[in-house]
């Protein structure tokens, strides 16, 4: 894969440490589409020799990015251009699929699959009773083997009784046993990763995640499934074609 040269300028009005204004810099170049997903950044020592600058400046620089989720690193190969997904508001499609049609692999690390009973929220938003049950999915979604989200999906469990059939698509499977979601209401926010959740994706506590609530249904209205993904904010870009009332 083929590497981007960099140009760069010491701003002599900037007071910030050399290596974040060397990131700043990459950061612009990754985001304004200079560099591609999946291409190589110049290692540390090519940055180095190429801005005039030590080694441990170049490294610190590459770590701002890796940490912010726009690069990662895969041992004995690089620092890599991380996978960015542009999902449509419109459309209501899987994790998977819009991978699938980026020319990505996804991929889920499961974390728990199994029946429980629901709290009283997931009871109040998919409209169960008292005793009702759940199916629960927690999962790291991956693309090309980079974590991009931690979700968590509940199913009633007349909608799914058994998780672990579930591969990497959750609405693969739905579909193939016809349970498959007609329509979705979701919502997103922006929230600083807790510790627990940080550890999980791989990010520095207090980062800047982006917070998907989803309400799925089936074509009879009955709602049949919730999920709460976590998202890595540098990683997506969501769409939304907007027209004038008439």
């Amino acid at each position: 894969m083929s590497q981007t040269s960099v140009e760069f300028k010491v701003d002599a009005n900037d007071s910030s440490p050399l290596y974040m204004q060397i990131a700043r810099k990459l950061s612009d170049d990754v985001l304004n589409g200079r560099y591609q997903v999946d291409q190589a950044l110049p290692s540390e020592r090519t940055l180095s020799e190429l801005l005039s600058v030590s080694r441990v400046t170049a490294r610190k620089a590459i770590d701002q990015l890796v940490d912010q989720g726009l690069v990662v690193r895969r041992r004995g190969s690089g620092n890599y251009i991380a996978p960015r997904i542009e999902q449509p508001l419109s459309n209501l499609t899987s994790f998977s699929e819009q991978l699938q049609l980026r020319g990505h692999i996804p991929g889920s690390r499961w974390l728990k699959r199994a029946i429980v009973a629901p709290t009283p929220d997931e009871q109040l938003s998919l409209g169960l009773s008292p005793y009702s049950k759940v199916a629960r999915l927690e999962r790291l979604r991956l693309a090309d083997e980079v974590v991009m989200a931690y979700e968590v999906s509940v199913l009633p469990q007349t909608v799914l009784n058994d998780p672990k059939a579930v591969g990497n698509s959750l609405y693969q499977y739905l579909n193939s046993i016809n349970k498959a979601p007609a329509r979705a209401l979701q919502h997103i926010r922006a929230m600083n990763a807790p510790a627990e959740l940080a550890q999980r994706l791989g990010v520095p506590e207090g980062q800047a995640l982006l917070y998907i609530t989803r309400i799925a249904y089936l074509d009879s209205g009955e709602a049949m499934e919730l999920t709460h993904s976590y998202c890595h904010s540098d990683h997506y870009d969501f769409v939304a074609e907007m027209r004038r009332a008439t």
